[in-house]
């Protein structure tokens, strides 16, 4: 079993989604360490200071890598489209905006890095709002998007409730299961994003980092689970 589970990272880690998961979750882990060990200590020093430092060098690291996911993401906008036919109009509706806010959120942030890294000369400040921003709706839509597949299922589990067969039953569940975690995931990165957007909205810089680093880890962990799920289901 050891060995299998070794197997099983070794082979993440080697894929570029799976190395940007396990990137992602130990970024927010340094930072959920960080600042709890810190307390109120501002700037954090030792072992804390350490922990946000390494934590800041893994999301640039990531801002970097994702200079090259326009055509990915632009490939899987042009595959989905205008979503199946059979697909509900307002699942549909919501996956199009989606993919549309996440499109345009990977060339402002292009820009923002640049801007920072004295490539082109531009105020950086408003393209990684911008990019924020995107990236918030995005999130916004997809916890929508998870709520309007629930009520669906939820309908759907009632109406067949006595005719569905156990399998079908138990998938169902599942996708329940899957769009419960979804909406949480995306509720800890929006709650995120809100906090990264300028001062005056909502809560807009209010998080500590500790606070920041438990969002980002609970998505983070979730996001792992769901593509663990994900690929034990396409081996069997």
């Amino acid at each position: 079993m050891a060995a299998g589970g070794l197997r099983g990272l070794v082979e993440a880690l080697e894929s570029y989604r799976g190395r940007d998961r396990a990137v992602r979750a130990l970024c927010y882990g340094c930072q959920l360490a960080g600042g709890a060990l810190g307390g109120r200590q501002s700037p954090a020093a030792g072992l804390p200071g350490s922990l946000l430092a390494v934590s800041a060098q893994l999301s640039h690291c990531r801002t970097v890598l994702r200079l090259f996911d326009d055509l990915a993401m632009l490939s899987y906008s042009r595959g989905y489209g205008l979503g199946p036919e059979d697909e509900d109009v307002l699942v549909r509706g919501l996956s199009v905006l989606c993919n549309v806010a996440d499109q345009l959120y990977y060339p402002c942030e292009h820009v923002a890095w640049a801007a920072d890294a004295g490539i082109i000369r531009a105020s950086s400040s408003k393209w990684w709002d911008a990019s924020t921003r995107l990236w918030g709706f995005s999130l916004l839509l997809g916890v929508l998007r998870s709520l309007r597949i629930l009520f669906r299922l939820r309908k759907k589990l009632r109406q067949q409730r006595c005719t569905s067969s156990p399998q079908d039953h138990k998938k169902m569940k599942a996708q329940v299961r899957s769009e419960v975690l979804s909406i949480v995931s995306n509720m800890a990165d929006l709650a995120n994003a809100i906090h990264w957007l300028p001062p005056g909205f909502l809560w807009a810089g209010q998080f500590p980092p500790w606070l920041v680093g438990l969002l980002g880890t609970v998505s983070s962990l979730i996001g792992i689970y769901q593509a663990s799920r994900e690929g034990n289901s396409g081996a069997v």
